[in-house]
């Protein structure tokens, strides 16, 4: 029998790492996959419609969240963003973990419709660190940073409401410990009744 899969919530203050970290965590666990949002903002160079972004114009977006077609939808500097409710459950009733990576808004909109979804929130060890990282990128003035520290601050204030609190300073240690939130998740007994009835009924026969 298949057992139902997991959904898993991923949030994290811009520069915490945690896109790298689901990357190499969806790359090194078998069985887990990347939800693609839908958006209403054009493609970049180097986008693929369907693999970083489900592209759609803003009526049929409006038209999808008119008919509840997602999980959590939010509007990001003037466009908007949502996690499409038909494919996770899909996913999740065939028996494949699926993780969304979303800001802590989007994990509440999600745990209040999926009571069952386990959160994760990603912290970076120190505010020095986050700036560090942040500055490395080369993508931003002095002014955009410190609009991003102040933004992470108080991003950061909401990792009370997660199930799982991580803190990526040393990338490997992450992981690890991102791995281990799964496998202790796929562990749980009512997922395991599911996924051994045969066996326990043998077992217990």
């Amino acid at each position: 029998m298949t057992s139902t899969g997991t959904l898993y919530t991923v949030s994290a203050p811009s520069g915490a790492g945690k896109t790298s970290l689901v990357n190499t965590l969806i790359q090194r666990c078998q069985g887990l996959r990347v939800s693609v949002s839908h958006t209403t903002r054009p493609m970049r160079p180097g986008e693929e419609d369907g693999v970083n972004y489900h592209f759609v114009s803003k009526d049929s977006f409006l038209g999808m969240l008119e008919k509840a077609e997602f999980l959590e939808h939010a509007r990001v500097f003037g466009n908007l963003y949502g996690t499409s409710r038909v494919w996770v459950e899909q996913q999740l009733d065939a028996g494949t973990d699926v993780i969304l990576e979303i800001d802590w808004q989007g994990a509440q909109q999600v745990k209040r419709l999926l009571s069952e979804t386990c959160a994760i929130f990603i912290v970076p060890p120190s505010r020095e660190t986050l700036e560090q990282r942040l500055n490395a990128r080369g993508q931003d003035n002095a002014s955009i940073i410190e609009a991003r520290m102040a933004e992470a601050v108080e991003e950061m204030s909401h990792y009370t409401e997660a199930d799982y609190l991580v803190v990526n300073k040393d990338f490997e240690q992450a992981l690890g410990e991102l791995q281990a939130i799964i496998t202790c998740q796929r562990l749980r007994t009512a997922r395991q009744r599911q996924a051994l009835g045969e066996m326990l009924a043998g077992l217990l026969g």
